[in-house]
This record gives structure tokens, sequence and C-alpha cells, in this order.
């Protein structure tokens, strides 16, 4: 999809609840480490993307399983300090401290057992068909 059709979706009461319930309830399933409740959120054929990370790219159900659980293992105490949050009719951007604890490998990064902080920028992209999120493109400030 292009950015001109993205940016002529109409914004209504209706569609901006759905959008920000689901990211709620994608935020919970994150913090208890709910790894099927984050996947309802997610279309079948979803994208996650470690942007300006070579390789870091999953795909589908299987790949955002993947994904989550590296993430929950490497920083099984993680927290995402919400800083800003935009919402529309294309989907979510969220802006967050992230804080955990580096227990097992993530990306390319060995655990060093230590308390880490870093800041993420997070798009996800809105499905107006499916009415689920299409994945994550996760910007890490590392």
């Amino acid at each position: 999809m292009n950015v001109r059709e993205l940016l002529s979706r109409d914004v209504t009461p209706e569609l901006y609840r759905e959008v920000r319930e689901l990211w709620k309830a994608h935020s919970i399933a994150e913090d208890r480490h709910d790894i099927a409740g984050l996947i309802a959120t997610l279309t079948p054929d979803c994208v996650y993307e470690v942007v300006g990370h070579t390789g870091a790219r999953w795909e589908g159900h299987a790949g955002a399983t993947q994904f989550y659980v590296g993430l929950l293992g490497a920083f099984p105490d993680i927290h995402f300090d919400l800083q800003q949050i935009v919402i529309g009719p294309q989907g979510v951007c969220e802006e967050a401290t992230v804080t955990g604890t580096h227990q097992n490998k993530w990306l390319s990064y060995a655990p060093s057992g230590t308390k880490v902080e870093f800041r993420v920028v997070i798009f996800f992209p809105w499905d107006l068909r499916a009415k689920r999120f299409s994945g994550e493109r996760v910007f890490a400030f590392l």
C-alpha cells in the first residue's frame, strides 16, 4: 500500500476506537508475556522487522512467535515505559523507553547479565480488512 492510499483513509470515531482497543490488548498481552494474546492481534501474514539490523525480520504468526520468544527470553523482566503514542486509521506509532535484564542473546547482542535501557519507536501498521495489525517495524536506539 502506498502513502497516498494510507492518507486517504477516513478517520471515524469507530475506527479510532477499534485501533486503540486492539493496541491496548496487544500491550497488555506483551506485559503478561502472553504470546497467544499477542498473536491474536496480528494478521496471519504479519511482518516483524527491527530496522537497521541485517536479517532481523520475521514473517507470519510463526515468525512473530519467534520474535517474541526471543525478545521475552532475552529480557525476562522487560518493561516498556510509554513516552508518546499516535493512533490513527493507518495504525499506531509509539515511543518507549525499554528496560530489562539482558539474560539471553537478542539479535546480534550477547547476553550481558546486566540491566539495560534503550529507546524504541515502533510502528504497528493497521490492516483495514483484517482489523488486525500487520506486524511491527521497530526502530531501536541501542
